[in-house]
């Protein structure tokens, strides 16, 4: 996803430029249903060459992570400290 999607899904805007990519394009439909859900792989380089893009893939990354897509997000965490 670009990152103007995301900012746009986070600012809760009324336009959101999802033809601006042609994955956003395709992946509109899922990320507007009230129900939708998202999974977003992030790949990260363990080279020291690669250290600013990594930093700038983490950050989008939780970017991403922010926005609320459908319902509230529940938090996983909670969840497995409560089960035990």
């Amino acid at each position: 996803m670009h990152s103007d999607v995301i900012a746009a899904l986070m600012a809760g805007e009324k336009h959101v430029p999802f033809r601006n990519s042609k994955l956003t394009h395709l992946l509109q439909g899922s990320l507007t249903a009230a129900s939708s859900k998202a999974l977003m792989f992030v790949h990260v380089a363990p080279e020291a060459a690669s250290t600013q893009e990594t930093l700038c893939t983490l950050r989008f990354g939780a970017k991403a992570a922010a926005v609320q897509l459908g319902g509230p997000k529940r938090n996983v965490r909670g969840l497995i400290a409560a089960s035990d």
